[in-house]
């Protein structure tokens, strides 16, 4: 589960259905890290985490995106 910046910045030109699908998939991938964390993996977690900060990065790229389309509106 990566969201490169080079995904970021195309983001800007995909749908927001799109963009939030793409988050949702690359959640569900981390999904297999989490289990692994819960027994006790300390690399699924660092693992984990990266995940969880390329999310956030797609939540903001897709509220700038969601925020341009209602001003350009």
């Amino acid at each position: 589960m990566v969201i490169n910046n080079k995904r970021l910045v195309r983001g800007m030109f995909m749908s927001v259905e799109a963009m939030v699908q793409s988050m949702i998939d690359d959640l569900t991938e981390a999904m297999a890290d989490a289990g692994k964390h819960d027994g006790g993996n300390s690399a699924a977690g660092t693992r984990v985490r990266k995940a969880m900060q390329s999310a956030k990065a797609a939540a903001q790229a897709i509220r700038l995106k969601v925020q341009s389309d209602k001003n350009s509106r």
